[in-house]
């Protein structure tokens, strides 16, 4: 399968316009997706969609990608992908994908230790037990060739937070517990993925590290100072530096830096104020799960993190993952800023998907 590069890439140089506002009421008339693609592939709504598979796709979830309801999927769950069965989920996923003429985004949270949905591949170390940049590079070189030979192609990883604490919910995740070595570290692993091929993700923005607990289990408001928080920046900033291509929105809550106290997902001074502005990412931010306590409380949750800035939007279920579509779809006919956001964030996923492609990645023909 083989994909016209020179087409996604003009495709990717859409415009592209900032907007933040709340989405509009609900139109009585049924509602219309955003513009398709002039390849004819995914519309704007499902480009920033990732569907959730915690094992063999389903003839529904299969339907869901030949009918244009979702632009990737995120691979969940420990034991079940073998390299055999990864290996033949991936094609199916990517046929079917192709009967639209363009290719799903495939990602995967490999990060090594306790992280580590291929159980058969690298990082064959945890994080916090890699010795130096050098070992973080091998260590991602080798785990790239891994997820590239079954067909992946994103890897939520590295994690870049710096742990404040040893009691930090983190554990072996994070690489160490100073700054300045996990800078190192995180532009070592973005480089050792990204130059075979894989994109790399720097999570969880504007960082964990001073978090009391897992977002994924509870609501998280770190009540820490700006200047703080604003220190566990440095490694984010070296792997925007070393040219990392998603960088990872976590569901906290920092209070300091939003006064109206928005999880970092759904917050314009925390995504275009520090991520975008400051820091200079212009790649795709990628939210954490957004079935996520804080996360899910949020009415139009789709919809509210994609007019702050967020372009990828997972979740941690597949059956929330078609409600955030149906969400988008909803709202995107009474806002012209939410279809003017979904334009800017779909040209993004198809850059990093024309980066893919020419690095290899499986394509259409």
């Amino acid at each position: 399968m083989r994909r016209a590069l020179a087409g996604l890439a003009a495709v990717a140089a859409v415009a592209v316009v900032t907007a933040c506002v709340k989405p509009g009421p609900t139109n009585s008339e049924p509602a219309k997706e955003t513009r398709a693609t002039t390849l004819g592939g995914f519309s704007d709504t499902a480009e920033t969609v990732m569907g959730t598979l915690v094992g063999p796709p389903s003839a529904r979830f299969l339907a869901r990608i030949r009918n244009g309801k979702m632009g990737g999927v995120v691979l969940l769950g420990n034991g079940w992908l073998t390299r055999d069965t990864a290996t033949t989920v991936t094609a199916e996923l990517q046929r079917t994908a192709c009967t639209r003429g363009e290719p799903l985004l495939v990602a995967v949270d490999q990060e090594g230790g306790l992280v580590r949905r291929l159980f058969w591949a690298p990082p064959t170390e945890a994080p916090a037990e890699m010795t130096g940049t050098a070992v973080a590079q091998e260590q991602a070189s080798e785990t790239a060739a891994a997820l590239h030979s079954v067909g992946i192609d994103v890897d939520f990883a590295p994690v870049v937070d710096t742990p404040s604490s040893t009691h930090s919910f983190l554990g072996s995740r994070a690489f160490s517990r100073s700054r300045s070595r996990n800078a190192g570290m995180a532009r070592a692993f973005v480089e050792g993925l990204q130059a075979n091929g894989v994109a790399a993700t720097a999570k969880h923005f504007p960082g964990l590290g001073l978090a009391s607990g897992n977002t994924d289990h509870g609501r998280i408001v770190i009540g820490s100072a700006a200047w703080k928080v604003r220190e566990g920046l440095l490694p984010f900033h070296s792997a925007i530096q070393a040219g990392v291509k998603l960088v990872m929105l976590s569901t906290a809550i920092y209070p300091n830096l939003d006064g109206e106290e928005r999880p970092a997902a759904f917050s314009p001074p925390i995504v275009h104020g520090l991520l975008r502005k400051q820091l200079g990412f212009q790649g795709v931010t990628v939210t954490d799960s957004l079935t996520a306590p804080a996360a899910d409380r949020i009415p139009h949750t789709a919809s509210r993190a994609m007019l702050a800035g967020s372009d990828l939007l997972i979740f941690g279920a597949e059956s929330a993952s078609e409600r955030g579509y149906a969400t988008l779809v909803a709202d995107a006919p009474g806002s012209p800023r939410l279809e003017a956001r979904l334009t800017q964030a779909a040209a993004r996923i198809r850059a990093l998907k024309a980066w893919l492609a020419a690095h290899g990645d499986a394509t259409c023909a």
